[in-house]
């Protein structure tokens, strides 16, 4: 298999508190996984808040350096040290969409501009129609025009329509692939589909693979391939993810299923918590055991 990108062993850590008192918080602690340059898949990954999710994606795009292990990309070692044309050629195949589309707009700047500026340092094209093109093209990729959104500032759109517009910005290199870190959650829940089903597009018809990075196990099971369960920086379960969402084998990946909440007897019965035995199991196990390679492709952390 002809890879796309290689997570190998990667670990990272931060030191906490002051010069007398310092802690270490182990924020990843050996991942590794791999996607194919041959086939786009949706990669998912799941934990709760601190479980290292976005701390690994940003290993992945060269922002934070692992303590220990290595990331390869198109085989090439991602590092915070490459040159301004290495970086370009990097990010040219990789693109970040972020969570808070209102937090990666200057609300003074018309959202066009962040297009625009895309295409002129990934794409490197100066003529105003080779531009518009690139944008306009990006833009019908997210069910949006270059006519619908030209000299709008970010209140003027929806939550939905911004997201989408961060996506375009994204696809104007035509990337291999897009990190998408929790790219639903500051959008309503009646245009959350749209998105997970752009994302599912971009996989099926433009070839893009995405590591979406999310604790929404609902959209986790719509559009996943794979999905790797994180809890407190270590992965637990791994594997695909239909079987792994139906019937979890860790006790964190058990809790995380009996966490969602259900609409049988909507309104007529008292939420129940998810079992605290449950709970307690999946605390005590961070961390513990070894991941073991299972049947179906299943790893699970015993």
């Amino acid at each position: 298999m002809k890879e796309l990108l290689n997570v190998a062993g990667v670990s990272k850590h931060f030191a906490m508190g002051g010069l007398f008192s310092r802690d270490v918080v182990h924020a990843v602690s050996d991942v590794s996984f791999a996607l194919s340059a041959d086939t786009a898949e949706i990669f998912t990954i799941i934990g709760e808040s601190g479980s290292g999710k976005t701390t690994l994606a940003r290993m992945i795009l060269g922002l934070e350096t692992p303590n220990s292990g290595a990331i390869t990309f198109d085989g090439q070692e991602v590092s915070d040290s490459l040159s301004r044309s290495q970086r370009l050629a990097f990010m040219k195949r990789l693109q970040p969409v972020f969570q808070n589309p209102f937090e990666a707009f200057n609300p003074l700047k018309q959202v066009d501009g962040y297009l625009r500026s895309t295409a002129q340092t990934l794409l490197g094209v100066t003529e105003p129609d080779q531009i518009d093109a690139a944008m306009d093209s990006a833009l019908q990729k997210v069910g949006l025009s270059l006519r619908e959104i030209a000299g709008r500032y970010a209140h003027e759109l929806s939550g939905g329509q911004l997201q989408r517009v961060a996506i375009a910005r994204a696809l104007i290199p035509e990337p291999a692939l897009l990190i998408a870190d929790e790219p639903v959650s500051m959008v309503d829940a009646s245009l959350r589909m749209s998105i997970v089903n752009l994302l599912r597009d971009l996989r099926d018809t433009f070839g893009v693979s995405v590591i979406y990075i999310t604790h929404d196990l609902a959209t986790a099971y719509y559009i996943s391939d794979r999905i790797m369960i994180m809890q407190q920086g270590h992965v637990v379960e791994m594997g695909p993810a239909k079987p792994i969402l139906e019937q979890p084998e860790h006790p964190y990946s058990q809790l995380l299923k009996a966490s969602v909440l259900s609409t049988e007897n909507a309104g007529q019965t008292s939420l129940q918590p998810a079992d605290r035995g449950i709970a307690q199991a999946a605390w005590e196990q961070a961390g513990a055991g070894h991941l073991l390679e299972g049947e179906g492709g299943r790893w699970v952390r015993r």
